[in-house]
C-alpha cells in the first residue's frame, strides 16, 4: 500500500509540475510569457470582486467622504481609459478604504484597487495618487495575482487545479464554495514578491506617462514613503512593498528608458 501511494503521489506530482511548466500565455501589455495555468482573466475578475469584500472589511470598510473616494475614482478611470491598462480584459474598482492610521495600497486580481485614507493622506499631488494606483494597476495587468495562484496549484498538486477547473465564473458557489472561499482567505493575504513589485513600477511608469502624469511622481511619492518611517513604526506599506530608497533607483531607470530624450513637459505633476 506504501508503495502505491508513493506512485500516485510521484505522478501527482509529475503532472503538476508539467501542467504548470508545460503551458504559457502571451501577456501583451507586458510583452512576456508567463505560467498562469488554466487560469482565465474571468476567473480573475470574479475571484478579485469575492475577495473584495473581506479586503475592505480589514481596514474598516469604505471611506464615506465621497469626495475623497470621488477623487480617487477620476484618478484612477484616467489611469485606465488613456493607458494600454484599457485594452486589458479586467474591470477595474478603485477603493478608498476607512482606515486613516495604515499606510497601504494594494491590488487583487482581476482590478479591485484598494488605497487606505492613511496613505491617501500622505499624498500632495494628483500625480503622487496616479504613482501608487498606477504601480497597483500594474499588478493587475502583469498578472501577479494569477501567477500566484498557479504556484500554489503547483505546490499543492491538483487540488487547486481542479478547484478552478470547475469554478463558474457566472456562478461563484456552484461548487467547491469551501475550497474556492480558501482561496479567496489566501488572495486577502497575499504578498507579491520583489520582482513582481519591481515590474509594477515599471508599469506604474509606463501608465501614468500614457495618462499625461508625470512619472517622476513616483519618486516624489518614493520620498513621502521614506519620510513616513522616520522617527517611529514604520508604515504597513513597507510589509507589502520593498523599501522605498530601494526602488527610487529602479523608477529613475525605467524614466530614463521610457524617455530616453527625457520626460516631455506639460505633464501633470
Amino acid at each position: 500500500m506504501s508503495r502505491s501511494r508513493l506512485l500516485v503521489a510521484l505522478v501527482v506530482a509529475v503532472i503538476s509540475v508539467l501542467g504548470y511548466f508545460g503551458s504559457s500565455v502571451f501577456n501583451p501589455i507586458t510583452q512576456e510569457k508567463q505560467h498562469v495555468g488554466d487560469i482565465t482573466p474571468e476567473q480573475e475578475v470574479a475571484l478579485g470582486l469575492q475577495a473584495a469584500p473581506e479586503m475592505a472589511q480589514q481596514f474598516g470598510g469604505l471611506d464615506p467622504d465621497p469626495k475623497a473616494q470621488a477623487r480617487v475614482d477620476q484618478v484612477g478611470q484616467r489611469l485606465v481609459s488613456r493607458s494600454a491598462a484599457g485594452k486589458s480584459p479586467y474591470r477595474y474598482e478603485f477603493h478608498l478604504l476607512n482606515d486613516s492610521s495604515t499606510i497601504n495600497a494594494f491590488a487583487l486580481p482581476g482590478g479591485q484597487v484598494f488605497i487606505t485614507e492613511g496613505l491617501l493622506r500622505q499624498l500632495h499631488t494628483e500625480g503622487e495618487l496616479a504613482g501608487v494606483l498606477g504601480h497597483e494597476i500594474g499588478h493587475v495587468v502583469a498578472r501577479h495575482g494569477a501567477e500566484h495562484i498557479a504556484k500554489q496549484q503547483l505546490t499543492q498538486g491538483l487540488t487547486g487545479a481542479a478547484v478552478l477547473a470547475t469554478y463558474d465564473p457566472n456562478n461563484p458557489s456552484s461548487q467547491n464554495s469551501a475550497a474556492v472561499a480558501a482561496m479567496i482567505g489566501q488572495l486577502v493575504t497575499m504578498r507579491f514578491g520583489r520582482q513582481d513589485e519591481l515590474e509594477a513600477d515599471q508599469l506604474g511608469v509606463r501608465l501614468t506617462g500614457e495618462s499625461g502624469y508625470d512619472p517622476n511622481s513616483m519618486v516624489a511619492l518614493m520620498k513621502i514613503l521614506a519620510r513616513s518611517s522616520e522617527g517611529g513604526r514604520p508604515p504597513e506599506f513597507f510589509s507589502t512593498h520593498p523599501s522605498p530608497e530601494n526602488r527610487i533607483q529602479r523608477i529613475e531607470q525605467a524614466i530614463k528608458e521610457q524617455y530616453p530624450n527625457g520626460v516631455p513637459a506639460g505633464l501633470e505633476k
